[in-house]
């Protein structure tokens, strides 16, 4: 069983983050538009299970995720389940969302980000990583390892050495969409 081992940081620019990533030997991958659009399950409160169903577009490629919920740690460690959606068919995406919609689930946000993704081999993983600006919520760098469950404590252990190698310090535990739902409700007691 697959599981994403992560750590969310925010900060106020990214250069000091690029030029420390560069100085590792990172290497930077391309940017990208993504929007992911969240689903609620008819039967139970992801909210309080700590899971997440999603549909993600990059582009003309778009895939569906399944996030369980988080293992406890320093870092966000929970399983994944990633799957894809015929590409460069925006017809099949949007049928997957009406089917969701069908069984019962919920629209609930979209998150929108502009992605700059890298990747970096250390301390014997690959971590793939991401320098995300986020609509509504700011600059965020992300790192993550996936592993194995007999693996998840040295993974956890090299984010953990990465982040602070970088020089980054403010974790982030909530994920965007925690961030955003908890905006909207602040923002609805406003009025």
């Amino acid at each position: 069983m697959q599981y994403e081992v992560e750590q969310k940081l925010a900060v106020d620019h990214f250069e000091a983050t690029s030029q420390a990533l560069a100085e590792l030997g990172a290497t930077p991958g391309e940017t990208v538009d993504q929007t992911d659009r969240y689903y609620a399950h008819p039967a139970r409160d992801f909210a309080s299970t700590d899971e997440a169903l999603r549909i993600r577009q990059v582009g003309q490629q778009w895939q569906i995720t399944y996030k369980g919920p988080k293992l406890a740690g320093a870092t966000k460690t929970r399983r994944e389940i990633e799957l894809p959606i015929a590409a460069g068919d925006p017809d099949t995406a949007q049928g997957f969302g009406q089917l969701l919609e069908a069984l019962g689930f919920a629209p609930q946000i979209e998150v929108r980000k502009t992605r700059q993704t890298f990747q970096l081999a250390w301390q014997d993983h690959t971590v793939a990583g991401a320098l995300d600006e986020v609509a509504g919520l700011g600059r965020f760098v992300e790192l993550e390892i996936l592993a194995d469950e007999n693996h998840l404590e040295p993974a956890q252990a090299a984010i953990l050495s990465l982040a602070e190698r970088l020089g980054l310090s403010r974790v982030e535990p909530r994920s965007y969409l925690e961030m955003l739902l908890e905006n909207s409700t602040n923002q609805a007691k406003s009025w």
